[in-house]
């Protein structure tokens, strides 16, 4: 070979005194694994991966979301208190424009009074030693400074979901130069959001001669985030809702204010149940590109009426969801419900 001729060897690269339990050290800790809240904690994940959360309306996709968000946001340890989070930022992308920030927010403050609770003193002592008002104060400095680390973006069609991942690195770098801390998560709630509308819209040609399409569109945006990816691993996790068939609407999206965590409709009527959604089968609409892109998969029903757990915290019946990891495949289904501090697992 040329190389060889000009006394260069191929692997001259790789560090011959490094052992494999070396480098496996450092690969940890240059992608350390990340570990999500329950009933996302059954595979670990690394930055780089692409989670998609798939499942009806209803299913508790974007509670889901939150909760990892709130444990991204979190220090690990803050005054001396163990949070458990990873003191990073997340930039949530807001696609069907159902995003609750007073939710939000409940989560949050739920997260931080448990923490601080477990080390402060009661209610009792703080009445004795009049450090209520200190105590209160810590945790709404906490409170800011994890809000600050949570950036929002809504979009409202496909062009400007586009226009938002072209400008990642930028809104990155400026978390970073002013808080010293670059995005870590990247959300988007949910990704089949404009669909119908693209498909509906006739091909039409860009400045540049090249057809726009729902395909060409999901390719670019595939394409902007790996772009981000190469540069600064992230962790993406993805929400997207089924599609039953063509005009059919189905019977969860009518539903959406059975739960007092989901979006109030004023149209909510009650209708029995598809048979695509009671099996929890449905076609798949994304094209190949997005799927190939995808490196695990969770599915979440809602087993609304057909199951109820009493939540003695809450005092209430809730609706049961189920969580399944399809990619990659785990012999295992979680149970879980929607609770005030985020979601509990049903044992």
């Amino acid at each position: 070979m040329v190389g060889e001729a000009e006394g260069v060897r191929p692997r001259d690269w790789l560090s011959v005194d490094e052992t494999a339990a070396a480098f496996l050290s450092r690969s940890l800790s240059t992608r350390p694994p990340i570990l999500l809240p329950p009933p996302l904690h059954r595979a670990p994940l690394r930055p780089g991966n692409v989670v998609e959360i798939a499942g009806p309306s209803g299913s508790g996709k974007s509670q889901l979301l939150l909760m990892s968000a709130v444990q991204c946001i979190l220090p690990k340890e803050w005054e001396g208190v163990h949070f458990g989070g990873l003191g990073k930022a997340v930039m949530y992308i807001d696609l069907d424009c159902r995003f609750d920030v007073l939710r939000l927010a409940q989560i949050l403050r739920k997260r931080i009074a448990a923490g601080c609770g477990s080390v402060h003193p009661t209610n009792e002592e703080f009445e004795i030693d009049g450090s209520k008002d200190e105590f209160h104060s810590l945790e709404s400095t906490l409170f800011s400074d994890c809000m600050k680390r949570f950036l929002y973006v809504r979009c409202y069609n496909s062009s400007e979901l586009i226009d938002a991942l072209k400008s990642l690195k930028f809104q990155s770098e400026a978390r970073s130069e002013v808080f010293g801390i670059s995005v870590y998560f990247l959300m988007l709630d949910s990704i089949g959001a404009f669909y119908w509308i693209d498909r509906a819209l006739q091909p039409t040609r860009e400045s540049k001669g090249k057809a726009l399409s729902f395909q060409s569109i999901t390719e670019t945006v595939i394409q902007e985030i790996h772009k981000f990816l190469q540069l600064q691993p992230i962790l993406v996790l993805v929400t997207k809702a089924p599609i039953y068939g063509e005009g059919i609407t189905t019977s969860n999206d009518f539903q959406r204010g059975s739960s007092k965590y989901m979006s109030e409709d004023s149209t909510a009527l009650r209708y029995p149940k598809r048979e695509e959604e009671r099996n929890g089968s449905c076609r798949e609409y994304m094209p190949s590109a997005w799927q190939t892109f995808v490196t695990h998969r969770i599915k979440l029903q809602d087993l609304a009426q057909e199951a109820v757990f009493f939540s003695e915290q809450e005092n209430e019946m809730l609706s049961v969801h189920t969580c399944e990891w399809v990619q990659p495949f785990l012999n295992s289904k979680e149970k879980f419900y929607i609770k005030d501090d985020g979601v509990g697992l049903i044992h």
